[in-house]
């Protein structure tokens, strides 16, 4: 008897069925993938990472407040890159608020289809370095994201690191259409966001957050 091969989902799909079990879930060719999860109620979540995700947020919602800017970061929001079989759940997702509304997969799906309405997404590098550094930041590109960030602060890209890996912090500015060489960031200096000109976030307090909770300190 010949088997069905199971066809790959869409992003509408995606959505449809984005599984409503507190986890974190990425389409990935066409198969709904369980990425990190952050959430403290989540049995595998990595208090690490939390704490840097937290950080950021806390961050950028204060300058977003300060400014009186019409900007905003959703809980979670999906992101639908140019490929129909994928969709990208960043860590952080800052967005401008008219734009957003007049996304057609906001109002329904907390999602959108485009990069208009993004200003700013930050990934927290995990095991899975190579997706925040070669695939998601090819495909943030391609959408038109302003300003794209990589916390590296476990260091964990070996081939972007050289010799000897260090906890860094990488930003990503788009200039015509492309991504500039990422500008690193390293211990002992603050980042310089294109969005947030006058960001107070150090590499040291991204790494303390990180590091804070594991007592085997940055690289365990």
């Amino acid at each position: 008897m010949v088997q069905a091969v199971p066809q790959p989902l869409t992003f509408d799909d995606f959505v449809a069925l984005y599984p409503e079990d507190g986890g974190r879930y990425e389409l990935r060719h066409g198969v709904i993938t369980e990425m990190r999860p952050i959430g403290a109620h989540v049995r595998r979540a990595s208090p690490q990472e939390t704490e840097v995700i937290s950080l950021i947020r806390r961050k950028l919602d204060f300058e977003i407040e300060r400014l009186d800017l019409h900007y905003f970061i959703p809980q979670s929001c999906l992101v639908k890159p140019g490929r129909e079989a994928e969709g990208y759940l960043p860590d952080i997702i800052v967005l401008d608020q008219a734009k957003a509304q007049a996304d057609p997969y906001w109002r329904k799906y907390s999602s959108v289809s485009s990069g208009d309405p993004v200003r700013l997404i930050v990934e927290v590098v995990s095991t899975n370095w190579q997706d925040d550094y070669l695939t998601k930041l090819a495909e943030y590109e391609k959408l038109g994201i302003p300003e794209y960030w990589i916390v590296d602060y476990r260091a964990l890209g070996a081939r972007f690191m050289g010799s000897p890996k260090v906890p860094t912090v990488w930003v990503y500015r788009l200039i015509a259409g492309e991504y500039e060489s990422g500008q690193a960031f390293h211990l002992g200096q603050g980042l310089i966001s294109p969005t947030f000109s006058e960001l107070a976030l150090t590499v040291d307090q991204v790494v303390a957050a990180g590091t804070a909770t594991n007592p085997n300190g940055a690289g365990g």
